[in-house]
């Protein structure tokens, strides 16, 4: 299965960003319902093979008429709720039930005009750094059916690159916009802890390290989203972004850092594409300086840890979590291992 699997064909979609199928149905040329029903024909086109969609909406949202991507089509991470649909986490625990409102993030998204079409498949919990899962298909990648799509946004990533839609939700806690926007070729910038509105996960954790954000085929369509959701709400503990359209004149200091975490030397091919970003940072008048790398290898033992904690907790309460049909001999088998090496190094957590 070596082909490349996509769903871009000559319908109203076309190849178009958000932005671009936004103007469209702002000029009447096309209609917001016509985009959703073109992209459901798409996701049942390729989902059979990449297994992207957890749940498909049986009525598309009815999306705010003044954000910039008023009726543009998305799917929403199975780990974010919106009202009427269920949320699984990615996981065979438990029976999930439609969600009895639309969470905090889920709503600031939504007023940028987005239109929710269902969820999209991540590992369970987001604890993988690849969609897959112990008793079911793996979410493939477009570019390379055998490969993985990354995770944990993996779903979102295999819609967009895939040409399902031009945008979707994604979240990052340990890489989950960043990696499958990588795997998949997608923009993916995991902003700063705070820029949006946290979602009910990130506000359960003993320590938030999940932003919000979305992945997408275009830079524009990023940098709209970004200054779209900002006028639904700003946090005034940082700097305005506003909408960044081009080049700006305040030159910036940019930390330059080739190496990966646990020594593990950067391949060459991704060490030569820093590099030459880099170099075009600088000829654009710049300041790149090369940074040796903040953290120790203490730094894979207690983010192992935190993740191990997360899991137990997943499991202890996971009744009152996620409601009675909860089971966690269920849990896929990743989960059950960092549980278990939470429970051998419990002592360290403080």
């Amino acid at each position: 299965m070596t082909s490349p699997v996509h769903a871009f064909t000559d319908d109203v979609l076309a190849d178009h960003d958000a932005m671009a199928l936004a103007g469209l149905i702002r000029s009447g040329e096309i209609s917001a319902a016509e985009a959703a029903k073109a992209a459901v024909a798409r996701a049942q086109q390729v989902d059979p093979t990449l297994r992207a969609v957890q749940f498909a909406a049986d009525e598309v949202s009815q999306p705010s008429t003044e954000g910039p991507f008023a009726g543009v089509p998305t799917y929403i991470k199975d780990n974010t709720d919106v009202r009427g649909l269920p949320t699984g986490h990615g996981s065979a625990a438990f029976v999930p039930k439609p969600a009895p409102r639309t969470g905090p993030f889920a709503a600031q998204l939504l007023s940028t005009g987005l239109a929710v079409l269902g969820k999209s498949r991540l590992p369970e919990f987001g604890f993988n750094a690849s969609t897959e899962f112990m008793s079911a298909e793996p979410t493939r990648n477009p570019w390379h059916p055998d490969y993985s799509s990354g995770a944990s946004s993996g779903g979102a990533a295999a819609l967009v690159a895939a040409g399902v839609v031009p945008i979707a939700h994604a979240n990052d806690g340990g890489g989950s916009i960043r990696i499958p926007a990588a795997c998949c070729g997608l923009v993916g910038l995991k902003p700063s802890r705070g820029r949006h509105l946290d979602g009910d996960q990130a506000r359960a954790l003993p320590i938030n390290i999940i932003s919000e954000g979305v992945v997408t085929r275009s830079v524009r369509d990023t940098a709209t989203f970004f200054a779209a959701a900002e006028r639904y709400w700003r946090n005034p503990a940082l700097p305005p972004l506003g909408l960044v359209q081009g080049p700006a004149e305040r030159r910036l200091r940019i930390g330059l850092l080739t190496e990966s975490v646990g020594g593990i030397r950067t391949d060459a091919e991704t060490r030569a594409a820093v590099e030459a970003t880099a170099a075009a940072l600088t000829g654009m008048g710049h300041e790149v300086e090369p940074v040796a790398l903040p953290i120790d290898e203490r730094f894979i033992r207690d983010f192992s840890l935190y993740w191990g904690l997360l899991a137990f907790l997943a499991s202890a309460f996971g009744k009152r979590t996620f409601g009675p049909s909860f089971d966690p001999g269920k849990l896929d088998g990743l989960s059950s291992g960092l549980r278990r090496l939470y429970r051998r190094e419990l002592l360290r957590t403080p």
